[in-house]
């Protein structure tokens, strides 16, 4: 994080904070003193930390430049209403948490406030493990993780065939993206479509029932608490797919840090499986939920290896790794 400073009382959103948010917090009467910090993220977020009760607020703003405000206004009402609409299904409490909305404010540069949360990110787990041989926690909180997501999608299921057609237009979006910028030629752009092509006419791509995907598994938004405790943050790309959309992304973001420290991505083969395996013990039939799962699981890893790919503080070096591997991985 980065210290900005203090939120200055003629502010606007200090009077926000301080007779709208603070007082579900329990906190009224005070003349809070804000401190101010940036967090690193893809939108702005900045974290509100009052000097005098030393409470915490997280402040993520969808306004920017060049995007339509009636576009920002719905994604900050969209993040707003899946996080209510997660807790309201029981995602409030030990072991299984989701961050609570404390506001929404479209005059304020469509501001979504919401608590400060507590926890161990999930990319110290996997830094650890592998910097430190630290693999028994990472494996525990693997098995949390995957606690986790079976009782999201297991709540939220919607009698509903999975439309697979959807994340193969997300795939095309990507594609053309990496080959827009100049880190994928034409011949490479079309070989990423025909392997797309041959996931798109397998039928087992087609063969669940949707249910709610947290949508944004980086490691950066899910923490960890003790044992199993398992908190999510960042819920606006929250969306009705294939359950397997979420394993996928946990998945090749595993490989993704395996192989940015270690190069050689079969060392996280062990922990992507026991991963799996936890998830499908959430299910009557272990052994067929596993198949089912890893039979779609490598489109869905793939897809979110050219989705890191197209990150610009990735280095070439490792872009051309992970674009082999999304290719290795489609075959």
């Amino acid at each position: 994080m980065i210290y900005l400073g203090h939120l200055p009382t003629s502010d606007p959103l200090y009077d926000y904070l301080r007779f709208d948010i603070l007082p579900q917090l329990g906190i009224s009467g005070t003349l809070p003193d804000f401190r101010v910090y940036q967090i690193q993220a893809s939108n702005r977020v900045f974290l509100y930390k009052d000097r005098r009760t030393t409470t915490r607020i997280i402040g993520k703003y969808f306004a920017s430049p060049g995007r339509p405000p009636e576009l920002t206004c719905y994604r900050m009402e969209r993040e707003f209403q899946n996080l209510a609409h997660l807790r309201s299904l029981g995602f409030t409490g030990y072991p299984h948490y989701v961050a609570r909305p404390l506001g929404q404010n479209g005059c304020l540069s469509c501001l979504l406030v919401v608590e400060y949360c507590y926890g161990t990110p999930f990319n110290d787990f996997i830094v650890r493990a592998i910097q430190e041989g630290a693999r028994d926690a990472l494996l525990q909180k693997l098995g949390a993780l995957a606690y986790f997501l079976a009782t999201l999608h297991n709540r939220t299921g919607k009698g509903v065939p999975v439309d697979f057609a959807r994340e193969c237009l997300y795939f095309e979006e990507i594609t053309q993206q990496l080959r827009g910028w100049g880190h994928t030629g034409w011949e490479e752009s079309q070989e990423l479509i025909r392997l797309r092509d041959r996931w798109r006419d397998n039928g087992s791509m087609w063969e669940d029932q949707q249910v709610l995907v947290h949508g944004d598994l980086t490691p950066t938004n899910i923490l960890f608490g003790d044992g199993p405790w398992v908190i999510a943050l960042d819920l606006e790309r929250m969306k009705a797919t294939d359950r397997v959309f979420d394993l996928g992304r946990v998945a090749a973001e595993l490989k993704h840090f395996f192989l940015l420290h270690t190069g050689k991505g079969q060392l996280v083969e062990p922990f992507i499986g026991h991963f799996l395996w936890e998830y499908a013990g959430h299910f009557p039939d272990r052994e067929s939920a596993f198949a089912a799962i890893t039979r779609r699981l490598p489109f869905y890893m793939a897809l979110t290896e050219i989705r890191i790919a197209r990150n610009s503080w990735i280095t070439d070096g490792h872009r051309r790794r992970l674009l082999e591997e999304a290719k290795r991985t489609l075959r």
